[in-house]
Order: C-alpha cells, then structure tokens, then sequence
C-alpha cells in the first residue's frame, strides 16, 4: 500500500522560510518522478515542482528563484525548501508520485504566509 506523508508545513511571515518533507512508503521510490502541488481555497490545484528519477527539476514561473525541490532515494523522502516566503504562496501543499500510469497524492499539509 502506497503512502506519502507530509510534513512541516505551518504559520510564516512574510519573508520567511519552510522546509517541506514527504516520507514515501509502499513503492520503488526511486523511479517515481516526485513532485509538490498547491491548492488556495478558491482556486486550482497548480503545478509547484517536480523533479524526476534522474533529477530533472521543473518549478512554477512563480517560484522560481525562491523554492528548490530536492530528493533523497536513500530515505524515501521528497522535501521543499521555500524561501522568501509571500502571502500568495498561502496554500495546501501536497506531495505527489508518479511512474508511467501510476499515480498517487499526500493528504496534503497547509502553508500559511502572514504577519
């Protein structure tokens, strides 16, 4: 049975910094490409980052520059820095895993960003 278990989300000022963690169990994580979505209240879930088994990394437009995605196979285990933190990346985060037609999401953990 697959799980992903996220962590470390929470409450930060503007400006501020979150490391996101998503512990994988249940699957060959290495060969999954990982990757970190977002959902505000009121609107679609979107694209954060992702970063395939050989370490190809996508980001948002929006994040650039501020968030990396990184993996450790060793642990089975995603995380997201996000640094420079603003209001607007004020969102339910959640992890994801994907092989070919496989497909599998983290319940999720809330990022709140205000002073």
């Amino acid at each position: 049975q697959v799980q992903l278990v996220e962590s470390g989300g929470g409450l930060v000022q503007p400006g501020g910094s979150l490391r996101l963690s998503c512990a994988a169990s249940g699957m060959r994580f290495s060969i999954y490409t990982m990757g970190w979505y977002r959902q505000a209240p009121g609107k679609q879930r979107e694209l954060v980052a992702t970063m395939s088994a050989d370490d190809k990394t996508t980001y948002a437009d929006s994040v650039k520059g501020r968030f990396t995605i990184s993996r450790d196979d060793a642990k089975n285990t995603v995380y997201l820095q996000m640094n420079s933190l603003k209001p607007e990346d004020t969102a339910t985060y959640y992890c994801s895993a994907r092989f070919i037609t496989l497909d599998y999401w983290g319940q999720g953990t809330q990022v709140t960003v205000s002073s």
